[in-house]
């Protein structure tokens, strides 16, 4: 069981990632747009609302985590990991198709919890 963890994790984080896209985007699209736009006119910053997006969705994946593996250490690690991941591949400004950054994920969300799972 346990050496396969770094996979349940990884697709966990997946179906977390899909979920999260579809439900703001979906179902609390108006209120995602007006919260944008206070968070935008309080920190009066494009990149500060960026950067506030990113932390609120590690949360949601924080929270889906924690309560899927039962592990705040599985939870954080994975909201982290996937924050980065984004937060690079936003920076480095590849824009590629969906399923390119689904697999950008997977790949390193993968590599990261066979390496943290490993010691």
């Amino acid at each position: 069981m346990m050496e396969m963890m770094w996979f349940y994790i990884a697709v966990a984080l997946a179906i977390s990632d899909e979920i999260h896209t579809r439900v703001m985007w979906n179902v609390f699209f108006d209120f995602y747009v007006l919260l944008a736009g206070l968070i935008q006119k309080t920190v009066s910053s494009n990149i500060g609302l960026w950067l506030i997006h990113e932390f609120l969705e590690s949360v949601f994946h924080f929270i889906v985590l924690s309560v899927v593996f039962l592990s705040v250490e599985i939870g954080f690690l994975g909201a982290l990991i996937h924050m980065l991941v984004d937060i690079y591949h936003e920076i480095s400004g590849v824009n590629k198709s969906h399923i390119y950054h689904r697999a950008l994920h997977f790949t390193v969300e993968s590599i990261f919890f066979i390496m943290i799972l490993g010691l």
